[in-house]
């Protein structure tokens, strides 16, 4: 290409001379310098022409050498894929031959599969001309049976099956009976390991609930700002607590009698409110008695949160969350029932993973299976049947609802958890000192005189103390009169009289109270 481009410029040069020579020419130049200008073109020609030789001739040079040098390239690539066609060749022919051998192998098994198929097919048929044989031989025998036994064969199989099934029957019932036997045994054994264990793994303390609170002053000055002139003080805190408060030689303590928890609560939290505060009269009494009231309500609900915190009860709604706390201000048979009512958890939550049942579910039932006792309304059910409808209500498992309504077999069980939460309830209250039955018997007789007033027109409140042996009614001023009081008390004790059973005798006391209430605005 570069040869080309010099032989071009050695032209255009000679061209180039050829006009400016023509040019002198023409313009009438003397004829030296036209030869000096001709000799100076055919120099410049030559040498272009030579030029261009020589270019062209380094030019073949390169090109003859790029040739071999991509001959001798081509060459060696053949010669690569002249070798990789050898050596696939090779392979192949390889290859053959192997298969070659594979198929002689083939062949061979094959000659030895045929000549196996006709050894088989000789002992066959040998065989099947032995069975014929052996047929006709058992039908002589058959009948030669037959002959002697007069009966047929299909009467005689019958026969012998039925014996068959007779002694397989008698052995069968003896098995099953052996079988269940040490079944009971062991289940008994087993039963009774699992109690032990579950027992033994839940430690508790006992205290029987009783009727009396002692609050602790720091000196007996106070006793006399909490009997107030002429004891007023002292009877607006009964009246509004509903307890009796003992105020005697006892140093530095204040008896609170009655037998509903939550009253002596009250009662002892109002007590320490009005002694720190220091004014204790009867206005600011039943002032601290209501907030102290509303503030009990806040704590039941906060003792249920702690407790199903502690068991690790997730998800119960609150409302039985309000009943578990009440479950604290509540005995039974003189066992605290929230104390039972977790022990009895925990019960169930060992014994059930002792059982491999869901251990949650039986905790859940355990700590609710007595919530019926703690229900607001009086309702005439067994408190298992009305926990269980109070469960229903609010959403809980069917497993956990059944448990609960049969615990006291009101209803029929249903699932694995409910004789674990029976047995566990029995355990709990059968511990030594765990239960004490004179206790329930008398707050359930003090119950009664109480609702049997309530029943009366005009009545506000009522409240047994000293025990039982007085009923305090408080009524409404505007309905009841005087006149009307004192038959009023003579009307309920009457009414007592005749519908209750109790020892000694009970005052009735009926106390009206007027008063004006007007406001300066």
């Amino acid at each position: 290409m570069e040869s080309m481009v010099y032989i071009i410029i050695a032209g255009v040069v000679g061209i180039t001379a050829g006009f400016i020579i023509s040019k002198i020419a023409s313009s009438g130049a003397n004829s030296r310098i036209q030869k000096e200008a001709e000799e100076k073109a055919d120099s410049i020609l030559k040498e272009a022409r030579l030029a261009g030789d020589n270019l062209k001739k380094d030019k073949i040079l390169e090109a003859k050498e790029q040739f071999l040098k991509m001959k001798s390239e081509f060459e060696e690539d053949s010669n690569k894929k002249k070798n990789l066609i050898i050596a696939n060749e090779n392979k192949i022919k390889q290859r053959e031959g192997n298969l070659s051998k594979e198929f002689e192998k083939v062949k061979r098994k094959e000659t030895e599969l045929d000549e196996l198929q006709e050894k088989l097919t000789l002992q066959l048929d040998v065989v099947g001309k032995r069975k014929i044989e052996l047929d006709k031989f058992n039908e002589q025998k058959v009948s030669i049976l037959e002959k002697i036994s007069n009966l047929t064969a299909d009467e005689a199989r019958e026969q012998l099956v039925e014996s068959l099934k007779n002694e397989a029957e008698t052995k069968a019932s003896s098995l099953i009976k052996d079988i269940l036997e040490e079944a009971k045994l062991s289940a008994n054994k087993q039963a009774k390991k699992v109690v032990l264990q579950t027992i033994q793994r839940t430690a508790t303390e006992h205290a029987i609930e009783n009727c009396v609170s002692i609050y602790n002053i720091e000196s007996d000055d106070i006793k006399g700002k909490i009997i107030g002139r002429e004891g007023r003080n002292i009877r607006a805190l009964e009246a509004a607590t509903g307890v009796e408060i003992i105020v005697d030689d006892t140093p530095e303590a204040i008896i609170i009698s009655g037998f509903d928890p939550v009253r002596r609560e009250i009662a002892r939290l109002s007590l320490h409110r009005l002694v720190q505060d220091g004014r204790i009269h009867p206005a600011r009494i039943e002032e601290v008695v209501a907030k102290t009231s509303k503030n009990i309500e806040d704590e039941i609900v906060e003792i249920g949160e702690r407790t199903v915190i502690d068991l690790g009860i997730h998800g119960l709604h609150p409302e039985l969350i309000k009943m578990v706390g009440r479950m604290r201000f509540r005995s039974s048979y003189g066992q605290n029932l929230l104390q039972h009512s977790r022990e009895v958890a925990k019960l169930c939550a060992i014994m059930a993973s002792e059982l491999g049942l869901n251990p949650k579910h039986a905790k859940r039932a355990g700590l609710l299976h007595d919530i019926g006792k703690v229900f607001p309304e009086e309702i005439e059910k067994p408190h298992a049947i009305i926990g269980m409808e109070l469960a229903l209500k609010y959403k809980e498992h069917p497993e956990i609802c059944n448990a609960i309504g049969a615990h006291h077999d009101e209803i029929e069980m249903t699932s694995m958890i409910s004789p674990i939460i029976q047995s566990c309830d029995a355990i709990s209250g059968a511990r030594p000192g765990a239960r004490r039955e004179v206790m329930e018997q008398y707050i359930k007789r003090l119950k009664e005189l109480e609702a049997l007033a309530l029943d009366f027109d005009g009545v506000n409140k009522c409240y047994a103390i000293q025990a039982g042996r007085e009923l305090r009614v408080l009524v409404d001023a505007d309905s009841v009169t005087d006149d009307k009081a004192s038959q009023l008390s003579f009307d309920i004790s009457q009414k007592i009289e005749k519908d209750m059973q109790y020892p000694g005798q009970i005052k009735v006391t009926v106390i009206r109270e007027m008063r004006a209430v007007n406001y300066a605005k």
